[in-house]
């Protein structure tokens, strides 16, 4: 079988991998601008829903549960403060402390305090649950407490201070202002929480609501968290990012807000419980809120690389079997299915390229049929046409493989003989004029003997192309003047 592969011309493959480099650059950005796009839109929206939707909900359903938990200590210290007994036991010169202990143990018990507690105004005696703690002084600096209690205005004070009856626990105490019938101060009443219980239902927030959950009081300490990291126990003035809007926020009292901290942008609504008069911090970060869009953001952006590479591939794939089919229609006769000339010209000059590095010999051989217009006239052109297929078959079939076959043009055929001088390329050529002549397909056909008469003309040096194929010309037509169906030699 000859080598009939065509010449790849070379300036294509460049124009190719440019055009599948700018479609995958045109496919890239948009994929990709559209998905950014996409992603910072709803970014940008599910900020907005968070700041004015969500964490106001959430805010306020955390009110809720404090109303139920936390406040609850408020309304019992309340209680206490107007109470009638303690009234009464108080005015009646707190003569029997038992019934006082009594009562604070039962407080204790009924709602659920961690402790509970009265100090008398007339005789600066702390009653415990336990008996009596001890008398309070105004120059013992941990009763400071119980004057500044004493001095104020307001019904009632949170504060966080050891507990003296406890180890120093820390503990929330709500310290009520208990007054006589006639408004008169009688003495400080109230409930105690530890901080361990209210961090505990704060945490139960948090994992409820899955939120970050802080208290402020007004001058910005932050006296309550949950577990979770963050904020600790320190001035929002000195948090990263908050401190600048710390004094803005506590005026505000309510509102949305957002700043960077830790390299995090922190999502925050923040509201006034009056019944603790503490703010309420409730917050979450943004790479929290943003999870699920960035998951989205990566799931798109892999998409959007797949189906580039798909579409690249198939259009390389298609533009690879476009050019072929190209090359082929450029390079091969639509009827014998050989080379074409065009292809010959390139192949021509390899081979004479070939053989004078390596020094080898090489023929051209010039076939043409003989008498062909007559069979044309006789028996049509679909017959010539088979005839000429027949007989490229039949070249082609007895060339090796390194052998080159086109169709030159008309009836004629031009062969590229490698190592191969001129007496090798006679024998071949009688060889390919017996095959002809033997052929009985052929002789069906048209009725007759097919023959073909060729010229043989091996490369001299020096020579260029054109006289090569020039000589084999001239020996061909000599083969014809011959009487046709013979073998001429170039001299």
């Amino acid at each position: 079988m000859p080598n009939t592969a065509q010449p790849a011309p070379q300036t294509r493959i460049p124009r190719k991998r440019t055009l599948l480099l700018g479609l995958s650059l045109l496919l890239s950005l948009g994929f990709f601008s559209t998905t950014l796009v996409s992603y910072h839109v709803s970014r940008n929206a599910i900020r907005e829903s968070i700041l004015t939707q969500e964490l106001p909900l959430t805010s306020d359903n955390i009110y809720s549960e404090i109303l139920k938990d936390l406040v609850r200590p408020v309304f019992v210290s309340s209680m206490m403060a107007s109470d009638t007994f303690l009234r009464d036991w108080t005015l009646r010169g707190e003569r029997d402390p038992s019934e006082i202990t009594r009562y604070l143990k039962e407080v204790m018990e009924r709602y659920g305090a961690f402790t509970s507690f009265f100090v008398s105004e007339a005789s600066r005696t702390y009653y415990h649950p336990s008996g009596v703690l001890k008398k309070v002084r105004a120059d013992e600096p941990r009763d400071a407490w119980y004057f500044r209690v004493r001095a104020m205005q307001e019904p009632y004070e949170i504060n966080v201070d050891p507990d003296l009856a406890n180890r120093d626990l820390l503990t929330i105490f709500i310290n009520y202002r208990a007054l006589d019938y006639k408004g008169r101060f009688l003495g400080a009443a109230g409930v105690g929480l530890t901080m361990d219980s209210v961090r505990s239902a704060l945490n139960s927030y948090q994992e409820r609501f899955g939120r970050r959950i802080s208290f402020v009081d007004p001058a910005g300490r932050i006296v309550l968290y949950g577990n979770s990291p963050g904020l600790r126990e320190t001035n929002i003035h000195e948090v990263e990012g908050l401190g600048s809007q710390a004094k803005a926020i506590l005026a505000a009292g309510a509102g949305s807000y957002q700043y960077k901290s830790g390299g995090q942008t922190h999502l925050l609504n923040v509201r006034f419980i009056p019944e603790l008069k503490w703010f309420l911090f409730v917050e979450k970060t943004e790479d929290e809120a943003l999870a699920g869009i960035r998951r989205t953001l990566y799931v798109n952006l892999a998409v959007c690389a797949l189906v580039t590479l798909l579409v690249v591939g198939i259009t390389g794939l298609a533009l690879g079997r476009y050019q072929v089919r190209l090359e082929e229609l450029a390079t091969t006769d639509k009827l014998t299915g050989l080379l074409n000339r065009q292809a010959l010209d390139v192949l021509m000059h390899q081979a004479v390229t070939h053989s004078r590095r390596a020094g080898t010999p090489m023929s051209v051989l010039l076939a043409d049929v003989d008498h062909f217009k007559a069979v044309n006239d006789q028996r049509g052109h679909l017959v010539g046409d088979e005839v000429l297929r027949r007989v490229a078959a039949n070249l082609r079939g007895h060339l090796r493989e390194s052998d080159t076959v086109c169709r030159w043009g008309g009836e004629e055929f031009l062969m590229i003989v490698q190592d191969c001088d001129a007496p090798a390329a006679v024998l071949l050529a009688e060889k390919l004029r017996s095959s002809v002549a033997e052929d009985l397909r052929l002789a069906e056909l048209v009725s007759g003997q097919v023959t073909v008469s060729l010229g043989v003309a091996q490369l001299g040096a020096d020579e260029s192309v054109e006289a090569l194929v020039g000589r084999a010309d001239a020996a061909m037509y000599a083969a014809k003047q011959a009487g046709r169906d013979c073998v001429k030699v170039a001299g």
